[in-house]
């Protein structure tokens, strides 16, 4: 009799820790301002019984594999033209779930105050992956440096009309503030600059708009996209606390919320 009573409670402690383990959800971010936004994320969650276990990376390629491969539930570090673009690249079946911010794409230097200032041959950096590399040449476009052929991944051999004959380096985003040393210019990512303690609104000679298409989303595994845990987690990170938090904490840092 003891032994069936112990099996009974057994079988009916297996299906409570399945329960128990479908509450957690495992979430890769970089570092600022990602990983600031899922710990008011992370305390939202744990008031509908979810426990957020955030994971840190420091590159843009690794989140994308992690969460293909079921590392993570999901990842929260990239805009959706990066998304779309790996997706098609390595032929991932990863989705899009929520659109939390935009960080404007800049240009700083330790060298020069305006854009007059860059002389004949100055050198340009810039980010090397796809989408952030043509971002960048559309934002030196738009600056008046360049000139760039039509395209959506357009890169620096793209460039059509470059009457200062700028060299423009392709270097890994993350790598971008320490070139500053190095070189006239560099475009650099928004959490990459306030990293090393460039503030956007004031460092930034020029800077993407507002209008910017470049949202930073929240993606998992398409299969996944309408399960109760990651409902909860798009609740969570459209809510009103973290527009507040991204209006207070990071608008002065030039990130704004893009919902």
């Amino acid at each position: 009799m003891k032994k069936i009573a112990l099996a009974l409670i057994a079988a009916l402690l297996i299906p409570a820790a399945a329960f128990a383990a479908g509450k957690e959800i495992k979430i890769g971010v970089t570092p600022f301002p990602h990983k600031d936004i899922m710990n008011v994320v992370k305390q939202l969650l744990a008031k509908d019984g979810y426990e957020l276990k955030i994971v840190e990376f420091t590159d843009y390629v690794t989140p994308n594999t992690a969460l293909a491969e079921k590392s993570l539930d999901a990842n929260f570090f990239q805009h959706i033209p990066y998304l779309e673009n790996t997706v098609k690249e390595k032929g991932l079946k990863l989705v899009w779930v929520a659109k939390i911010h935009i960080e404007p794409l800049g240009l700083y230097s330790k060298k020069i105050g305006k854009l007059d200032e860059l002389k004949n041959g100055a050198q340009i950096a810039i980010p090397n992956d796809a989408t952030n590399c043509a971002r960048a040449l559309r934002l030196l476009e738009k600056g008046g440096l360049v000139k760039v052929k039509a395209g959506e991944l357009v890169t620096a051999k793209d460039v059509t009309d470059n009457p200062k004959n700028f060299k423009i380096r392709e270097l890994d985003a993350a790598q971008l503030p320490r070139t500053l040393q190095d070189v006239d210019a560099a475009v650099i990512n928004t959490n990459f600059a306030v990293e090393a303690g460039l503030i956007p609104a004031k460092d930034a000679i020029i800077i993407e708009g507002k209008d910017s298409p470049y949202a930073n989303v929240v993606a998992v595994r398409a299969e996944e996209k309408d399960s109760p845990a990651i409902k909860a987690l798009v609740k969570a990170s459209n809510s009103k606390e973290v527009k507040d938090f991204i209006n207070k904490e990071l608008v002065p840092k030039g990130i704004v919320p893009a919902f």
